[in-house]
């Protein structure tokens, strides 16, 4: 099932469009305003998002903006608005596609299709991950900070994407363990611990203070981008 989250503070549209994309068997989450969607992004890890210009709190582009700097996730942008250099602006800024309100339900469903399959497509046809300053070829297992190649061992690698891969989402030692060793690990959780450590010490500028790979206290790490 994907995941989209709709970013808009007409509550009337939020409930149409909720309906229609529920049942078309999306899973949907919504944001009234640009802070709440920023939010929602980490905490959702959406597939695609719908997202509104004219928000308050945070306007539709600063939320483009923010989300490029750490995702490559499909962005529509939703607005009233018509005029040329608007969708310029938004596209600019890393928007996939630009939709002009009103319309209507067959056209909105087709482009999110549209979107969702060339995402699909471009990821399998590249095989590579771009968070700025990351990037990581998965055919040639490759990965490179800031055009600096660094030398990881395969479990590395594999941590580093599954961070890559779930930008602002907490990753627990259990959740680490299960996707990299799979269910019949019989070791201890803390050799997570090992590797993460080891990790910095490759990708961090100062591994004592890290940047990238952030400790949750009392519940594991998370991944964040950077410049």
């Amino acid at each position: 099932m994907k995941k989209i989250l709709l970013v808009e503070d007409d509550k009337g549209i939020v409930n149409s469009l909720f309906l229609l994309l529920t049942k078309e068997g999306y899973k949907v989450e919504t944001a009234y305003n640009g802070i709440e969607a920023l939010e929602k992004f980490k905490s959702f890890n959406p597939d695609l998002i719908l997202l509104d210009l004219l928000l308050p709190e945070k306007d539709g582009w600063e939320v483009c903006k923010e989300i490029r700097k750490v995702s490559n996730i499909p962005i529509i942008m939703l607005t009233a608005k018509d005029q040329e250099a608007d969708k310029v602006i938004g596209l600019k800024l890393g928007a996939d596609d630009y939709i002009t309100k009103p319309f209507g339900a067959k056209e909105l469903l087709a482009r999110i299709e549209a979107v969702l399959r060339r995402a699909q497509s471009n990821f399998v046809k590249d095989k590579k991950i771009t968070i700025p300053p990351f990037e990581m070829d998965l055919n040639r297992r490759i990965v490179k900070v800031k055009g600096r190649e660094v030398n990881l061992s395969y479990r590395e690698f594999e941590i580093l994407k599954l961070f890559l891969l779930s930008p602002g989402i907490v990753l627990t030692r259990e959740n680490i363990i299960k996707h990299i060793w799979g269910e019949n690990f019989w070791g201890e959780p803390r050799t997570v611990d090992v590797y993460i450590r080891w990790l910095r010490e490759k990708i961090e500028e100062n591994p004592s203070h890290p940047q990238y790979i952030i400790t949750v206290r009392n519940l594991g790490y998370k991944f964040q981008g950077g410049t």
